[in-house]
């Protein structure tokens, strides 16, 4: 389904299910998986939580920035951090491989299904509400978005399915005729 070099690239706020859905697309698709806020931990040593709470969420996303423009791989699903489109190179570099979807679900949605999200490492500014955080995020993930799944009232499976038959349509739309 997937060109030889492609790669699938989730974006969305925390909670919409990008580590999760991915990993079950990765699976029914016989791709990889790659988490970024993993590869960011292991890379510093450090929880996202611990690097925004000793260093900023500017440092966060710089380093997020870094571990993104560092992946070349091939067929693989990719979960961004949230912060991921804060970056355009890195966003650019990534959309040159890869079919970007944003995963998006409502702020209610994002406040149901992380609770307490003082804990979750989310890069942002000490001033920014999670709606206003929420608000900047929607135009930036619309912005870089080859297909966006609405994931409210679905569960991962669902999301899962509407995904690879929203793919479909891409490839189908994008093949020629004749």
């Amino acid at each position: 389904m997937l060109a030889e070099s492609n790669n699938l690239i989730f974006v969305g706020m925390p909670g919409s299910g990008k580590s999760t859905v991915g990993v079950l697309v990765a699976k029914k698709l016989g791709l990889g998986f790659i988490d970024t806020d993993l590869l960011i931990q292991q890379e510093t040593g450090r929880t996202l939580q611990q690097i925004v709470d000793q260093d900023g969420y500017v440092a966060l996303r710089k380093v997020e920035e870094q571990v993104l423009l560092n992946l070349n791989v091939q067929q693989h699903v990719i979960s961004t951090g949230g912060s991921a489109v804060y970056s355009d190179a890195a966003m650019r570099h990534l959309k040159v491989t890869s079919t970007v979807i944003f995963l998006d679900i409502s702020l209610d949605t994002v406040f149901a299904r992380i609770g307490d999200y003082s804990l979750r490492g989310i890069s942002k500014r000490p001033d920014q509400s999670l709606m206003e955080l929420f608000e900047e995020r929607s135009a930036l993930y619309s912005r870089y978005a080859d297909l966006t799944i609405r994931g409210d009232t679905l569960n991962h499976d669902q999301v899962c399915d509407a995904l690879i038959a929203g793919l479909h349509r891409m490839k189908h739309k994008a093949a020629p005729t004749g």
